[in-house]
């Protein structure tokens, strides 16, 4: 017990730069206090003292403001980072090394009693503050869930997802070495170098794209002119303006 105490007690101060030592975190973190009460229903729990898991998961609720049901399964050194409002169902799993953020739902979209209602967390996943997923999916290793997305179908290993509804963003992109150690280590609330949304990203691709051929399209105008054929230009061709939607976009 107190090895696993230790071992949260120091993930915590390895990933919140506001963590000054052992004993504050010890005395002053809901998240590593909702952990704790969380062993004690659960071992309640699996030994068949089903009232009395729930009733120890409802103190610790009213002491921490964390909402976790005794039939959860929770890994090694998962941090729940200033946590109020996290509510995390029955049939969820939380792999080791998880970061979830305040505002957190761990929720159930099925009514089935015995079914795999929530869902379940791979090794290292973040989960940003507000985020809701919803369902008995499987968010993979490493993945990362932005603040306020919700999120409703699996999320593959490494890949960040954002948005209502969630899309996936796939990590091809090259980064910089420092970047991608810094994102192998911890990204806060899920928020990763790059990650834009990935339909802002394919709304700025058309907006390129309809420049570059406006741009072509003024090439050949200018050579019809030239070779003594008149050409009107539109009145509309003159209100677009690319940096403007771009600014719209971001």
């Amino acid at each position: 017990m107190f090895s696993r105490l230790r071992e949260d007690i120091s993930s915590i101060i390895e990933r919140d730069p506001a963590a000054r030592n052992a004993w504050e975190v010890l005395t002053c973190y809901p998240g590593l206090h909702a952990v704790v009460v969380h062993r004690w229903a659960n071992a309640c729990w699996r030994a068949g003292f089903k009232w009395l898991g729930r009733f120890v998961s409802h103190l610790g609720r009213g002491l921490t403001g964390i909402e976790i049901h005794p039939g959860a399964t929770i890994g090694r050194r998962v941090f729940i980072d200033h946590g109020f409002g996290v509510v995390i169902g029955e049939t969820a799993i939380i792999g080791d090394d998880c970061t979830i953020y305040q505002g957190v739902t761990l929720g159930g979209t099925s009514l089935s009693k015995g079914a795999k209602r929530h869902p379940t967390l791979g090794r290292g996943v973040i989960i940003g503050a507000g985020a809701q997923v919803l369902g008995g999916f499987i968010v993979g290793d490493g993945a990362k869930v932005g603040s306020n997305a919700v999120v409703v179908k699996e999320v593959p290993a490494g890949a960040t997802a954002v948005g209502n509804p969630a899309r996936v963003v796939l990590r091809k992109e090259a980064l910089d070495p420092r970047e991608q150690a810094a994102a192998r280590m911890f990204a806060a609330y899920g928020v990763m170098p790059n990650g834009d949304d990935p339909l802002s990203k394919a709304l700025h691709g058309l907006i390129s794209q309809v420049t570059a051929q406006e741009h072509q399209i003024e090439a050949m105008l200018a050579a019809l002119r030239n070779a003594g054929i008149g050409c009107q230009r539109l009145e509309e061709l003159e209100k677009f303006d690319p940096e403007k939607l771009n600014k719209l976009v971001d």
